[in-house]
Formats: structure tokens, sequence, C-alpha cells
């Protein structure tokens, strides 16, 4: 069997296979709940054979959205629309995922295809953004972004409790990863950079200053999400701007998260500013290799991203060791079967990675 296809356990979750979809935000949730745009979504993918479905980025509360787009799961409305949508993930044989937190100072935007902007504090559709200072994420761009609020002590306290909530509320919607987002520049990732964190008190200065308010939130969030489940983060492995985050630092930030109970790492990058957000296109390939580093530096199961399209590479990345799990997103949204394609193209059967409806006319 290729590796790409050798089932994986992480406590008492099995996958049937290496391959899963990177969580990408629809923008299409009404007052952050889903619909039949995301049943249909992360269904299709779940029918095309990935054994693992992470659900795109979801706020702990309104302020933590990206747009007013975005999925939530601060309240019952939107965790009782969401569990059967998990449910049917499961029928098909792949595992649902979410990944959960907040957009910090990148928040209030209008959705891509209304131009992506920031929306005024005074526009009905917008709200006040927060994050470890109040510089805005582009006060020289074209697009202008609002300054956020800087947080507070209790401000921190009170936001870890909404991630607590909102994992509680994961669980019982039916996810069984449960992953934080602490890349691409929103909140927590701002907090881990010194391309943004200025602060001068606890929650900043060093790099475990720095961490403390994901470290803190992760550790509060494994109190609640059970010891058989695993718990994952996504972390921007690289900041790929001078003077920010290298595969050094992430390393040290992903033992400490290890410590912790996280179980798996995303391998993300970039984000925090904009300069680094446009070398996101520039370096994505590179996050690859570089998960593989952090893999052997840490024992932590790893999750890469980044440019992964074609079965062979996908095989050759578990083969050798990269990682442990190979995450499409691009790739997935041009080809919802590109696990069954991929399992033709390596020599293995595809019917154990297709729902059994197809099996008879697939034979």
């Amino acid at each position: 069997m290729n590796a790409l296809f050798t089932p994986l356990k992480i406590k008492d979750i099995n996958l049937k296979n290496r391959i899963g979809m990177a969580p990408m935000c629809q923008y299409s949730a009404v007052d952050g709940v889903m619909n039949d745009w995301h049943r249909n979504h992360l269904g299709a993918r779940a029918m095309g054979g990935a054994a693992l479905i992470i659900c795109e980025a979801t706020a702990v509360s309104p302020d933590g959205r990206i747009s007013p787009g975005c999925t939530g799961l601060w309240n019952e409305v939107q965790m009782q629309a969401v569990a059967p949508i998990n449910a049917f993930i499961e029928s098909l044989g792949a595992v649902p995922a979410i990944q959960i937190g907040h957009a910090g100072r990148k928040g209030s935007a209008h959705v891509p295809w209304n131009g992506g902007a920031h929306i005024p504090d005074d526009d009905p559709l917008g709200w006040p953004t927060v994050g470890p200072s109040s510089e805005p994420f582009d006060a020289d761009g074209t697009r202008l972004w609002k300054a956020p609020n800087e947080m507070s002590i209790t401000d921190i306290e009170a936001m870890k409790a909404k991630f607590v909530a909102t994992a509680k509320r994961a669980l019982e919607a039916g996810y069984k990863i449960l992953e934080l987002h602490a890349a691409h520049g929103y909140l927590q990732h701002s907090f881990l950079t010194p391309l943004v964190n200025t602060r001068s008190d606890a929650y900043g200065g060093d790099l475990r200053s720095r961490a403390r308010f994901l470290l803190e939130t992760a550790e509060a969030v494994r109190e609640v999400w059970p010891e058989n489940l695993p718990l994952a983060t996504r972390i921007s492995i690289h900041d790929w701007i001078e003077g920010g985050n290298g595969i050094e630092e992430n390393i040290q930030i992903a033992k400490w998260l290890k410590d912790v109970g996280v179980d798996m790492i995303d391998c993300s990058g970039g984000g925090a500013t904009p300069k680094a957000r446009a070398s996101i296109g520039e370096r994505t390939s590179d996050q690859v290799g570089l998960a593989g580093e952090l893999r052997a530096a840490t024992g932590i199961t790893t999750m890469a991203v980044g440019y992964i399209t074609e079965a062979v590479q996908a095989n050759n990345l578990i083969k050798s060791g990269t990682c442990d799990i190979t995450l499409l997103g691009r790739q997935l949204l041009r080809e919802p079967y590109w696990p069954v394609h991929a399992a033709q193209i390596l020599g293995e059967d595809p019917k154990p990675h297709m729902p059994i409806q197809y099996h008879v006319v697939a034979s």
C-alpha cells in the first residue's frame, strides 16, 4: 500500500488515509450560521475520499469573524446547524474537524467579492476590532484598515473563556478534531509575532511571553476537550519577513504547545503584515519542507499544506516522513474527487475511499 493511503490513528480517531481538506473560508454564512452551501461544500470533499475535513475558520465571538459572511460557534443556533453536517461527513467515512479562532485586527472586512476592505464601525455591517496593540494591519495601503483596540489583561482573560466555550460547543456539535487558529496574522498569531506584538507586559517581549496567550488558551481548551480526541494548532511556521518568527522560533512554540496537550501542528505560513501576507503566495511551497523540520525536531504529528497538487508528490511527503497528513486547499476546490483519482494514479483500489453507493458504478 502506498504511504498516502495508509490509515492513521491519532488518539481515538482513525483516518482512512493521509489526505485532508485544509480549512478555507467560504464567506457564505448568515449570522455565523452554516447552511446548504457548507453542507454541500464539505460533504462533497468527504464524498470524494478525503479522510479529514477541516471546517473553515470559525469565530469564537461575533467580533471574531473576518467578514459578516464567516461562520461562528458562539451560540446554540450555530451549533444546531452544524451538527447534521458533521453527521453527514461521518456517514461518508471522513472525520469532521473545526478550526476555531478570532480575526483580531483583520476582522470587520467585506466579503472578498465585495472588495474585502474594512467596514467602518458606523456601518451596521461593521464592528470594532482588537489586537495586541492599536496598530492597524495596514496604515499606509490603498485598502484602509481600522485601528484595533489594544487588549487589556481583562480582555485577554475574557477571550480565553470564549475559546473554551466554543470548544465545548464544537464537541457537542460532533467535531472529532479541534484546531486553534494561530496563523495568518489573526489574533493569536498577532500576539506570537514580533512584527505585530510590541507589548511590554506579560503578554509581550520575548518569545515565551508573546506565546503566553496561545499557550494559556491551548491549555484551557485542553481541559474541556476530551483527552481521547486530538487537539491541533495551526501556526505560521515562518513569517517570511525579516524580524519575524522563523522555523527555529516555531519549533520552540510547537514544543511548548505539545507540553500543554496539543497533539498536532498544522504548518502554514505568513500573513502577519501586508508584506508577509503577500509572501504567502511566493513562499507557500517552502512550508512543506519546514513542516518536516518541525516534525523531526519535536516528534509531534504534523500536517503539511502548500501547493500539494499531485498524487506522487503527496505520497512522497508521507513516505519520506515530511508530514503525517497532507492538506489540500485550492486543489480540492478544483477537484473534489482528488483522493479517488490519486488512488487510481498510485495503483490503489479507490473503493475504500468512495461512498458505497458508487462502488457498483466504479466496478
